[in-house]
């Protein structure tokens, strides 16, 4: 597995080796050993799978107690996925990373814990897959505004029109008035 660094180091961009021939193509999306010896965590505890439909955004979100770290790939169609790094002792913090993961390119990318994790639809329909090290817990959750402007992500709106979202993510808050990790 090829592990580059983004511009954000401890967000990784991972590229599996992929064997292909006439029948089609296997390649190995996680194992302990070659994630222990990168020092990423190996005690993922959840699995989740979404699909949503073009222009769908979900984000950005992450819990405050319980923070989960997020292996993230799409298996159909392509997203872009954002990472912003919200621990405020960090050199980073308020900066983000985005990358395009699809069913083609097969990569996925690494979301430590300490980050609001988000992603928006480019293709038709999406799934989108991703491994956590923490449980789900819903009284943790919180969401930063997707497009608030201190972040300043540069979404790839289809034909610049505003994403599906959820009443939930409409209602986040911009990074100044979000909690943050110390």
């Amino acid at each position: 597995m090829n592990i580059i660094k983004t511009e954000i180091p401890d967000v990784l961009l991972l590229e599996p080796k992929v064997f292909g021939d006439a029948r089609g193509f296997f390649m190995e999306t996680y194992q302990q050993k070659v994630f222990a010896d990168a020092c990423l965590p190996v005690n993922f505890v959840q699995d989740n799978h979404s699909g949503s439909h073009r222009g769908s955004l979900r984000g950005l979100h992450y819990q405050i107690s319980m923070p989960q770290g997020k292996l993230v790939r799409a298996v159909v169609g392509e997203v872009f996925d954002v990472a912003v790094d919200i621990r405020k002792s960090s050199s980073t913090f308020g900066r983000w990373v985005g990358v395009t993961l699809s069913a083609e390119n097969r990569r996925m990318l690494w979301v430590p814990p300490g980050f609001a994790h988000g992603y928006y639809v480019i293709s038709e329909w999406a799934e989108f897959l991703y491994k956590t090290t923490d449980f789900y817990a819903p009284q943790f959750e919180r969401t930063i505004l997707w497009n608030d402007p201190q972040i300043g992500i540069g979404w790839p709106l289809v034909d610049g029109q505003s994403p599906l979202i959820s009443a939930k993510d409409a209602a986040g808050l911009p990074l100044s008035q979000a909690q943050v990790y110390e």
